[in-house]
């Protein structure tokens, strides 16, 4: 039986390369858990067989940015905490996405003191934000969808010619 009547017979599937990589990138993303107060209760939840955040491809939290393509950021960000939260998200790959989680992450919150930001908004780009205090985590999942589906919307030429950061490298005499 040769090629074109095994295909006429099984069929075959066309598509653009865009299409595979962006489907492959929506379904494994490897979220990287900024669990800063209260609301990192309710992110940690996600991960039990109740919420199964395993059904998204995302059950693998890496606590290393350079492995991560998401950042969920949970809880009240001081000014202090928020230059350590920018220097990990500088260290995340290109592409990456940020999930704001909670009322004080995307707004302050209750807390209208002057030690805490007022929206994570004014230091990272933010994707997606979660309401709540704290948010259930079934809203994490609706915004773990989300960026699955703004994922899967973009094109892997976007991100081809992206400076790629300078490594410092230390040299012994």
């Amino acid at each position: 039986m040769g090629l074109e009547a095994k295909l006429n017979q099984d069929g075959f599937l066309v598509t653009k390369l865009d299409a595979i990589i962006g489907w492959a990138r929506k379904n494994s993303v490897w979220p990287m858990p900024m669990g800063i107060s209260c609301c990192a209760i309710e992110m940690m939840a996600v991960g039990d067989p109740k919420y199964d955040i395993a059904r998204f491809g995302s059950e693998v939290m890496r606590f290393t940015p350079r492995q991560c393509d998401l950042m969920i950021v949970a809880g009240t960000v001081t000014y202090k905490m928020s230059h350590v939260v920018r220097k990990i998200y500088d260290q995340m790959p290109d592409p990456k996405w940020v999930i704001a989680m909670g009322a004080c992450t995307s707004t302050g919150g209750m807390y209208r003191s002057y030690s805490v930001v007022q929206g994570i908004d004014q230091f990272l780009p933010v994707d997606v934000y979660v309401a709540g205090c704290p948010p259930r985590p079934d809203n994490l999942l609706n915004a773990l969808i989300m960026i699955q589906e703004k994922i899967g919307n973009t094109r892997a030429r976007d991100f081809q010619n992206l400076k790629l950061p300078e490594l410092n490298v230390i040299q012994s005499n």
